[in-house]
């Protein structure tokens, strides 16, 4: 936590740095402070496997410094290209199923802010997509108090309940939030267990 940083939005003090990433996200409620750190200078070292890796020293945007160029045929740019588009794909995403729920902005920027975290974590590694949304999605009526369900997801994606259910723990899990009501997430899959096995 550089300089005590404190989060705009909610005011959480616990904020997450990751040089590698680039970025600093409050932990309290997602909102990412700063994407763009970059690279005030650039060494290489050879790791174990023969391979060389670029290290430096990380500052803010508005820090001393200039961005370094790296020399062509150098694709530093590509793991931040395919994490921009996952971005942009999550976000287009999460707003066409969010309007579909007819939830308002608020949630709809919660949800991408639930989504952003999941990417930096790694979450969304083999997992669908459509999954990790659903699951951001159902994050943020939890943490509002919308008054949807998991079921109403499970019914516009057409993918099983439990499935959701588990993605949507592991969530809540690794992103350290706290979704209150989260026995009503219980209640419908057991809502959902029972109208299983009297229709089926």
């Amino acid at each position: 936590m550089p300089g005590g940083r404190v989060c705009a939005a909610c005011g959480c003090s616990e904020i997450e740095v990751d040089a590698a990433r680039g970025d600093a996200v409050c932990t309290g409620c997602g909102s990412v402070l700063e994407d763009n750190i970059i690279v005030s200078e650039v060494q290489f070292v050879e790791n174990s496997g023969g391979g060389s890796s670029a290290v430096g020293q990380f500052v803010s945007l508005d820090g001393a410094g200039k961005t370094p160029t790296l020399g062509g045929g150098f694709h530093a740019n590509l793991g931040k290209e395919s994490r921009a588009q996952t971005l942009q794909n999550g976000k287009r995403q999460i707003h066409h199923l969010g309007n579909q729920l007819q939830l308002n902005q608020h949630c709809l920027d919660t949800a991408f802010n639930f989504f952003k975290m999941a990417v930096s974590k790694h979450l969304t590694r083999g997992r669908k997509m459509t999954h990790v949304i659903a699951a951001c999605l159902y994050l943020v009526c939890r943490t509002e108090g919308t008054p949807h369900m998991l079921l109403d997801l499970s019914d516009l994606l057409q993918v099983n309940v439990y499935v959701l259910g588990k993605t949507f723990l592991l969530l809540a899990r690794e992103l350290c939030i706290n979704a209150p009501a989260i026995g009503i997430f219980f209640f419908e899959l057991t809502f959902e267990y029972l109208r299983y096995f009297m229709h089926g």
